[in-house]
């Protein structure tokens, strides 16, 4: 029997009706826009941000009277560019939302888009519910069928080429487009799906605009397929489709929609690096608080990482310890136990070129190694295990091991703890208290997608 997979996922997006939702899974929503607000305000201010707004400044009609936010700046543009520079920024702390099956981040893929389309068309609330629970369940299912460890191997960042998928998925909602235009949306997505992960060979900025990119172009998909723009169908499975193209070993099982939303799966991240360094910082951040030691007192510091996540934070080595600029310390085992060991944190403040150029942290990174383990292997994809050691001078060998790193649904952020995220990551954009307080109620108590920053 042939199972028609794109065509089910299609029906499941423009079938779902936001009212129908349960409660919690739109307080899932909230939570989860409220962290993609506070990462997009912090990221506005980076470097790659603000060229991405200058590229903006440049296309002719991009800012029209009409346009839509954008978030952390004063100007307005048209809701696709405005997705792309969005999405942009929110990925550039490196702490936007995550998921462990299929190891990537929908809420930059999905949020930029549903928050401009959405407010362009004036949505209703319902909608929007609907539109971003289509878009994460596209995203993360996709992801998982991909496998992502197989996608990684042939260099694809599962993000982008995922998220595209996912924010077609999401702006197909919006617009109201039936199951055969979903398909076809769908369809048109799979030609614009695209994502290196060329970026780790030298800290540039391509991995920030993957998601952006994704964002701007689900838009463009949708909005061709609701003006009758073809696509292929069975662009998922099909023979010349995404899994064949960017996976030597997928499972399209993984993309029939079940009983549970995917959405409910997904975890913030309280560190501004990848999430496979999560794991082992939340080890070392435990082995420091138990114990006493200095720095001049550790000998060799040991931290075991998935294999999934082996080539993006430990592999090669040498250059990991080398770490030359921000983006490579998001990827650096080595720097990331360094300051987290040093510092007690592993937030947006060490990720900074004040510590980054550290000598204290420099030195420290060349005594940092990584492991493979298949004890910690054995539950990967559904759990992100991890363990660390540290040996001393004096022979003492500490270590720790975590099942479930800070952030993950099993191990969550409290709405309260997410507020004070919040406030952290958006004060240097809106130094004004009340004003960041007005935001963060007006998404708990969300009326309309169209005025979260009145």
């Amino acid at each position: 029997m042939v199972t028609h997979y794109t065509t089910e996922l299609a029906r499941f997006c423009a079938e779902l009706q936001g009212a129908a939702l349960p409660a919690t899974l739109r307080e899932r929503v909230r939570y989860l826009l409220l962290d993609h607000l506070a990462v997009t305000i912090g990221g506005s201010s980076l470097p790659s941000s603000q060229a991405a707004y200058r590229f903006l400044a440049t296309l002719p009609g991009s800012h029209p009277a009409n346009g839509v936010t954008i978030f952390g700046r004063p100007e307005r543009a048209e809701a696709s560019w405005a997705a792309l520079v969005n999405g942009t920024a929110a990925h550039g702390l490196e702490m936007d939302d995550v998921e462990n099956r299929s190891s990537l981040h929908p809420g930059v893929a999905v949020f930029p888009a549903a928050l401009a389309l959405s407010e362009q068309l004036n949505s209703s609330l319902d909608d929007f519910y609907a539109s971003i629970v289509a878009g994460y369940e596209v995203t993360l299912r996709v992801g998982a069928a991909l496998n992502p460890a197989a996608a990684y191997e042939r260099g694809f960042h599962p993000t982008a080429i995922c998220g595209t998928l996912g924010a077609t998925a999401c702006c197909a909602r919006l617009l109201g487009l039936t199951a055969e235009q979903t398909e076809e949306a769908l369809g048109i997505a799979g030609s614009m799906a695209s994502g290196s992960l060329a970026y780790l060979h030298n800290g540039a900025w391509t991995k920030r605009l993957n998601p952006g990119w994704s964002s701007h172009a689900g838009i463009s998909a949708a909005r061709l397929a609701a003006a009758g723009f073809t696509g292929p169908n069975a662009i998922l499975e099909g023979r010349y489709g995404f899994l064949h193209a960017y996976s030597p070993d997928s499972d399209a099982r993984q993309l029939t929609p079940d009983n549970t939303f995917a959405i409910m799966e997904v975890a913030l991240k309280p560190y501004a690096c990848c999430r496979y360094m999560h794991g082992p910082i939340d080890c070392l951040l435990d082995i420091r608080r138990n114990h006493e030691f200095t720095a001049e007192q550790i000998t060799r510091v040991d931290c075991g990482v998935l294999t999934g996540g082996w080539g993006l934070v430990a592999d090669p080595i040498e250059q990991k310890r080398a770490a030359s600029n921000i983006v490579e310390a998001q990827f650096s085992m080595p720097y990331a136990a360094s300051v987290a060991l040093l510092t007690g944190q592993a937030g947006q403040t060490v990720f900074s070129e004040r510590y980054l150029h550290n000598s204290a942290v420099r030195a420290l990174m060349q005594r940092v190694d990584c492991y493979a383990s298949p004890e910690l292997d054995a539950y990967y994809p559904q759990e992100w295990r991890a363990s660390a050691r540290v040996e001393l001078h004096d022979g003492r060998k500490l270590s720790a091991t975590i099942r479930y790193p800070l952030g993950d649904p099993h191990n969550p952020l409290s709405w309260e703890q997410l507020e004070a995220r919040f406030h952290e990551l958006v004060a240097p954009i809106i130094p004004n208290q009340r004003q960041r307080q007005r935001i963060i109620d007006n998404v708990r108590n969300l009326h309309t997608p169209a005025h979260i920053l009145d």
